[in-house]
């Protein structure tokens, strides 16, 4: 059954970026983007776009192949309620400004199907439409992309995956999670720290096993309340301190291996703050960029990459762009 066309709240903006050419040799981002915007939907009362699915896939295009879809998740208020540094919100908008210039080396198409916008504190609304309209866009075969957001952008994501084809049917998600925190906290009211717990339980309602792992704790930076959340849940995790390129792509391996689907989530503040300046929480540790880089790869290269999201940029406190063009350089690896 084909999905009911959801509606973003800004419809796709024009990229832009250096130009050289307009040959392939030329080729950058901004260029190679196309919008996304499906039919117009003249009931729509924000002005936006429906996200109406392209046709699904064939049968012999694969997950290192099929198109790719951007959108949008412009939220700072689950950052708001967690009580950090707020700004978030204009992260997508700096992402595409810094992928726009970039050299375009891929063999997938990639278009942009605009923003879901996050107002007046409505952080569940947000994450609704989000999801369904993440939904839509898998069921049609393509490779969804988000650009968040705060870390209530997962939520939003999880929501569109639970929901697709391939999760309803059976296929075993796996949700791999690059971080300096667990995010499993215990609130009254979701918020960035909250969306990892709230998966664990709408999978537990699905009667599905909660297949989440993490790279990057930081221990000074979870409480022993957060550990114990984490051990009765059997997540697996590694701790910033143990993060060497070996170690991780043993424990990556292992986690791809056991699950037939996988979310990608990348929490920037996973990186040191040297790195990724411009987040929520800077990291007084990290893991190093370039196994953050190598990661995003092994996960491109398993052919299970069902959906990924860039979180918690926070472009207010960013230096000369740094943590903006770091998340851009991870797209861009993800969707070779």
């Amino acid at each position: 059954m084909t999905p009911t066309a959801p509606t973003v709240d800004v419809p796709p903006q024009p990229w832009t970026g250096r130009f050289d050419g307009d040959g392939d040799e030329h080729r950058r981002w901004w260029q190679a983007v196309s919008p996304y915007t499906g039919t117009n939907n003249n009931n729509n009362n924000n002005g936006g776009a429906s996200a109406v699915p392209p046709e699904p896939a064939a049968s012999t295009e694969t997950a290192t192949s099929r198109p790719a879809i951007i959108l949008g998740f412009a939220s700072d208020e689950g950052v708001r309620r967690n009580k950090g540094r707020t700004g978030a919100a204009q992260a997508p908008a700096a992402i595409r400004a810094a992928l726009g210039p970039l050299a375009f080396h891929l063999d997938r198409a990639v278009s942009d199907a605009g923003d879901i916008v996050v107002s007046d504190g409505a952080l569940e609304a947000g994450q609704a439409r989000a999801g369904q309209a993440i939904t839509a866009m898998l069921d049609g075969g393509s490779l969804t992309v988000v650009l968040g957001g705060g870390h209530e952008t997962a939520y939003a994501s999880y929501l569109g995956v639970a929901g697709s084809e391939a999760v309803r049917g059976g296929q075993r998600l796996g949700v791999l999670n690059l971080d300096a925190h667990f995010d499993l906290r215990q609130e009254a009211l979701p918020s960035s720290g909250t969306p990892f717990l709230q998966m664990a339980g709408a999978e537990a309602a699905a009667g599905r096993e909660f297949r989440y792992a993490v790279v990057g704790i930081s221990e000074p930076n979870s409480t022993r309340a957060l550990f114990t959340t984490a051990e009765r849940l059997g997540v697996q995790y590694l701790l910033d301190e143990d993060c060497t390129a070996e170690r991780v792509a043993g424990f990556v391996a292992q986690f791809v291996d056991s699950v037939d689907v996988l979310y990608l989530t990348i929490d920037l503040d996973v990186l040191p703050a040297s790195v990724a300046p411009g987040v929520s929480a800077p990291a007084a540790y990290g893991v190093p960029l370039p196994v953050i880089s190598a990661v995003c790869r092994q996960v491109a290269d398993s052919g299970k990459l069902l959906h990924l999201d860039v979180a918690e940029l926070n472009p207010e406190f960013d230096i000369d762009g740094r943590t903006a063009k770091v998340a851009a350089r991870l797209v861009n690896t993800l969707l070779h």
